[in-house]
């Protein structure tokens, strides 16, 4: 029985990051390098136009007749912390 419960619940897990993984946004260095942008899909894009600790996100925001609209913040730059 507890081996059972131990290959489930590892199966859940694999199943759980298999699920999260597209969901995780991409970083390209310029604008100019994201072609294609999805309805709901963010890029990071740093390029050195926000603030120090920020990145700045496009997000396609907007379906318009002439193609996704894309919108433009700074967010907080999330990386491995450093002690």
């Amino acid at each position: 029985m507890t081996a059972f419960r131990l290959l489930s619940s590892s199966l859940l897990m694999c199943g759980a990051i298999s699920l999260t993984a597209p969901a995780l946004a991409e970083q390209v260095a310029r604008e100019q390098d994201i072609v294609g942008l999805r309805l709901g899909q963010r890029v990071m894009v740093d390029d050195g136009t926000c603030p120090a600790g920020q990145v700045k996100e496009v997000l396609g925001a907007k379906m318009m007749s002439n193609g996704i609209s894309r919108t433009r913040t700074c967010v907080p730059r999330f990386g491995p912390k450093k002690k």
